[in-house]
């Protein structure tokens, strides 16, 4: 029997994959009612741990007990009859299905046409999600199509999958990372509102502050392991941050005030398409000098992504042009733009920043194999592609199970995206266009990484940084411009721009026009 005091209590979890232990002998107990934080670097842990409670993994070791009650969670659908819910970081909704289709999948309700033949009641369901979400302060119109819906709306249908399902115990992983500020502050209300009404609340994030304004208590975890156990009100963020990377970690970014010089980057009048036949850029135009970090800040799905991916030449534009060092490179392909001086680090680390069955060592060399340094007559020297791996990997500190070796599908999220980062900023470009550059990783990395970008801009490379991050945003950028619906309705100096103001125009209902 587990102690009845505790609503979740894992003991003694240890959870292998090949080459590697996720979790090593891992004991955590979160009481009825509180919000516990789960922190760590990338490659701790965290995740695992929190797939294994919701039954995505079963472990190799060790018991899980669920309100005292010793459990073997076989699939998330035996989750679910347990009372324990999931928000994944990337939803998991059907976009052409109304919010009420999404709630119920699964779980309709029925009633019987002709007294016999069975069929969904689509009515009451829409009723019981009103109510569901007058109750919990989550706005929605069971009616509405998710494809019609923005990013935060989305993630309060999410929620109230769970909550429709009788969901006791709710994980949420990284909930804030696509949100703005004033989306966050009221995501943060609903999961008080969720505690004071008496559920568990489990969150997994890298934003210390976002646990200090919320958490009861956090498990931090490092290599597999469980560090400590701390009283949130207690504990700095300073502390936090040490005990999860092992060291002290800077929260400032030390830059000096920007020199910038000649224009790298010229974007005239850009508008592109998606693959959807809408039109995602929208007549957007601005500068991106030597020596200068600009920065894009929107919310997810305002053309951020196309537009990197038009520059970089993985999309083509419409009408407008890009200009790189004064020529126009709108008709260049992918490579040509490399050896012009564009580095990408792209948001889909997947399907465009890295070949997943490749070995890291060929992975960190993706965009330069061919050249004198590692190819010679079309053959390829391994010796160098080696000690090219070995190098980045030590300089970034990127972390798997067989180093060089590796097969780069079976690393972690965060471990990925570094290889990814070190990768192009080794290229040396004229242009760098970060896109998400920190998106899932841990504080000492993201403080890394933002040195990286900093010195990057002090050699005089043109920065163009585009991250959903307003925190990233306004520490990194020299200057700002705000994307919404396509369009960049505000451009000025980071000197010049509160983070109320950002935000306001990153949703729509800012003042004023173009800078």
């Amino acid at each position: 029997m587990g102690d009845p005091g505790f609503i979740v209590e894992m003991k003694h979890i240890t959870k292998r994959f090949p080459g590697i232990v996720a979790n090593d002998d891992v004991s955590i107990s979160i009481k009825k009612g509180e919000i516990f934080a789960l922190l760590g670097e990338n490659g701790a842990g965290k995740s695992t741990i929190m797939s294994v409670l919701f039954g995505m993994y079963e472990p190799d070791e060790g018991e899980i007990f669920i309100r005292g009650e010793k459990v073997n969670i076989t699939s998330p659908r035996h989750a679910t009859k347990l009372g324990i819910g999931m928000v994944h970081q990337h939803f998991k909704l059907v976009s052409n299905y109304t919010v009420a289709e999404n709630i119920i999948l699964g779980s309709e309700p029925q009633n019987k046409l002709w007294g016999f033949i069975p069929r969904v009641n689509i009515k009451k369901a829409n009723d019981d999600i009103s109510a569901l979400s007058e109750r919990y302060g989550l706005k929605v119109d069971p009616r509405s199509v998710i494809s019609d819906l923005n990013v935060s709306t989305q993630q309060r249908v999410e929620i109230l999958k769970m909550l429709y399902r009788d969901a006791e115990i709710l994980i949420f992983d990284e909930p804030t990372a696509v949100l703005t500020p004033q989306e966050i502050e009221y995501l943060l209300e609903i999961i008080r509102g969720l505690r004071d009404g008496g559920k568990t609340v489990i969150i997994i994030t890298h934003k210390l502050e976002e646990i200090k304004a919320i958490a009861d208590r956090c498990a931090i975890l490092n290599r597999g392991k469980l560090i400590a156990v701390k009283d949130v009100k207690d504990t700095s963020t300073a502390e936090m941050a040490r005990l999860m990377v092992g060291h002290e970690v800077s929260f400032s970014v030390d830059k000096t005030g920007a020199v910038p010089g000649d224009t790298v980057l010229k974007v005239e009048n850009l508008t592109v398409w998606n693959d959807n036949g809408y039109e995602a850029v929208k007549n957007v135009s601005f500068e991106v000098h030597s020596g200068e970090i600009f920065a894009i800040a929107g919310v997810s799905g305002n053309g951020q992504n196309e537009l990197a991916d038009a520059i970089a030449g993985l999309a083509r534009n419409t009408s407008g042009k890009v200009l790189l060092c004064g020529r126009d490179i709108s008709g260049l392909s992918i490579r040509q733009r490399i050896e012009e001086g564009i580095a990408y680090i792209p948001e889909d680390r997947h399907n465009v920043g890295l070949v997943l069955g490749f070995t890291l060592k060929d992975n960190l060399v993706l965009k330069n194999y061919y050249k004198p340094a590692f190819s010679d007559k079309g053959v390829l020297n391994e010796k160098s592609i080696s000690d090219n791996g070995i190098r980045l990997i030590d300089e970034y500190d990127i972390r798997s199970s067989k180093g060089n070796q590796t097969i780069v599908s079976s690393m972690s999220g965060g471990n990925q995206q570094k290889a990814i980062v070190a990768r192009e900023i080794d290229l040396k470009g004229k242009l760098i266009i970060f896109m998400q550059p920190t998106r899932g990783l841990d504080v000492g990395a993201i403080s890394n990484i933002h040195k990286q970008i900093v010195a990057e801009r002090d050699r005089g490379a043109a920065v163009l940084l585009i991250s959903l991050e307003l925190d990233e945003v306004m520490n990194l950028a020299d200057t700002i411009g705000v994307i919404f619906d396509g369009r960049i309705d505000r451009i000025a100096k980071a000197s010049e721009l509160s983070v109320n103001e950002v935000g306001e125009y990153m949703a729509g209902v800012g003042k004023g026009g173009t800078g």
